[in-house]
């Protein structure tokens, strides 16, 4: 092959993104995208919400049809998978055999869901979301009633959660650590979100122990460690997930809880980018390495890494962003802050439909922030975040107080 190649492993929003990238760029040769699924590369945050409550259809969050690939000169390769890298040769063996020649590779394989290792944890009706089929399994479980067990208080868990309440199912959330999205946001704000989830009548459990999942030929109910039995007719999981690194830790290249990549988003071979859930990158804005696994990362990494695929020399930098629809509260988190190493401020009462949470560091400077329906201040908060203001705490935690003069 003398034309140059340009091949991208991972048909999601990052591996789209590029494509558009190296086109709009200008990259002359083959753009190859290879995709594990047959449907066209979608958007998969509305698995959790809109497309399993119902009120959307694939179409609606279809990135790209079949026409736009062809009409820009895009291979789409789906249904298949990447089962061996050359770096070598510069050669991508297919699980058909295939072999695709290219001038620059990108890892946008993303991520899959971790699985519970629990005794019963292969009985029908233990579900995992990560694809369109999964969540439509999880609307049928839905629309039977429940009762249903959530195993998991993070942000999936959460989102499946508020999707069957909403529709009528019983619902308990079993999360191990002592409050939903501790991990993300800590013990006091965590505390929030069961507050908001036992208001629309979920039962919310922290600091459980899970035994087993138990049944006879299906899904009866969860054990707990104490002998508890949480009655269930389906249990969906969502503890994690696991980033897709095994191509690059086939090849050598740099892994560590991800592929890892530099500023420009390229891994230890020059010629190989990574992004989105597989990349463990370098970032400015972070001040080191850091991996995002929510599509907005995925969504401008894919686009950057393409542009760098195309020649760019530019470096990442972005403040990861992140939302949430839980009910009728909708959430936006910016930056990056460790809750436990933080100073936590918050402003305003779950109870009062609309409140915020701020994580500044020892010098008050914001690093990061999350808003709840406070949609006139998302902006001011955007920039908030961005800048790393320096801000009042005292003024920051008064709603009577304009955002914009926190600082």
């Amino acid at each position: 092959m003398n034309e140059p190649a340009y091949v991208v492993i991972g048909a999601g929003i990052a591996g789209t993104r590029a494509a558009e990238a190296l086109r709009t760029d200008g990259a002359a040769g083959r753009v190859v995208i290879i995709g594990d699924e047959s449907l066209m590369p979608y958007e998969r945050p509305e698995l959790s919400k809109a497309y399993l409550a119902g009120t959307k259809q694939l179409a609606d969050f279809t990135i790209r049809e079949e026409t736009w690939f062809r009409e820009h000169e895009i291979e789409f390769i789906s249904g298949r998978s990447a089962s061996a890298l050359d770096r070598t040769n510069q050669v991508i063996e297919l699980d058909t055999g295939e072999r695709l020649t290219y001038h620059r590779l990108l890892l946008a394989s993303g991520s899959r869901p971790r699985h519970l290792q629990l005794p019963g944890a292969d009985l029908p009706g233990v579900h995992y979301l990560r694809r369109v089929g999964d969540s439509d399994a999880i609307r049928d479980v839905i629309a039977e009633g429940g009762p249903i067990a959530v195993i998991g208080g993070g942000w999936i868990g959460l989102e499946v959660a508020a999707v069957a309440r909403d529709a009528g199912a019983e619902v308990t959330v079993l999360e191990m650590a002592r409050a939903p999205l501790q991990r993300v946001v800590g013990d006091e704000v965590g505390e929030r979100f069961a507050q908001l989830h036992r208001s629309h009548g979920t039962q919310v459990h922290t600091e459980v122990r899970i035994a087993r999942i138990t049944g006879r030929g299906s899904v009866e109910g969860v054990e707990l460690a104490d002998g508890t039995l949480v009655p269930a007719k389906a249990v969906i999981a969502g503890v994690g997930v696991r980033p897709n690194i095994e191509l690059a830790e086939q090849s050598g290249l740099d892994v560590q809880n991800g592929v890892l990549t530099d500023l420009s988003l390229r891994t230890s071979d020059p010629n190989i980018w990574a992004a989105g859930d597989v990349a463990n990158c370098e970032n400015s804005w972070v001040g080191g390495r850091i991996r995002v696994e929510h599509f907005a990362t995925a969504d401008e990494q894919g686009a950057f890494a393409g542009h760098g695929m195309a020649g760019s020399h530019e470096t990442w930098g972005v403040a990861p962003y992140f939302w949430s629809d839980q009910y009728d509260a909708g959430l936006e988190y910016r930056g990056w802050a460790h809750p436990e190493r933080s100073r936590l401020v918050t402003r305003g009462e779950v109870s009062d439909g609309q409140w915020a949470a701020f994580w500044l560091d020892e010098d008050n400077r914001i690093r990061a922030g999350m808003h709840v329906n406070m949609w006139d201040d998302a902006d001011t908060l955007r920039d908030l975040i961005a800048d790393r203001r320096l801000v009042i705490p005292r003024r920051l935690a008064d709603p009577a107080i304009p955002l914009a003069e926190a600082s």
